[in-house]
């Protein structure tokens, strides 16, 4: 028994941007995380002035500030690979359902509310 079914006559679509998207995203996730970490690497060699609990108040503030926008990053980037996954899936084969019976096709029910 063959579950998947083609439909006869279907032609898949040619693939289009998603392929490049899907392509372009691991490059676009190790890039923009390296860029968005930059700055929390350069606090830590800037000469900073002021006490040590000042200093450290600051780089842990752009740390917050960096862990945050990276994982904003990934989530946009996560969420771009699914939109392209289901355009890339949606464009696929068609398949033949299965046939339901009706059992009533030949004589609707006229009862009221249906």
């Amino acid at each position: 028994m063959n579950f998947f079914n083609t439909l006869p006559g279907f032609r898949k679509t040619n693939p289009g941007r998603e392929r490049k998207i899907l392509r372009l995203l691991p490059k676009a996730l190790l890039i923009g995380t390296l860029v968005l970490a930059l700055p929390s690497v350069l606090a830590r060699f800037y000469p900073w002035s002021g006490t040590a609990v000042d200093i450290a108040s600051r780089i842990t503030t752009i740390d917050i500030y960096g862990i945050s926008l990276v994982i904003l990053h990934w989530t946009i980037v996560f969420t771009v690979a699914i939109g392209a996954f289901i355009v890339l899936v949606m464009k696929g084969p068609a398949y033949v359902a299965d046939a339901y019976p009706l059992e009533d096709a030949d004589h609707p029910d006229a009862s009221p509310g249906s």
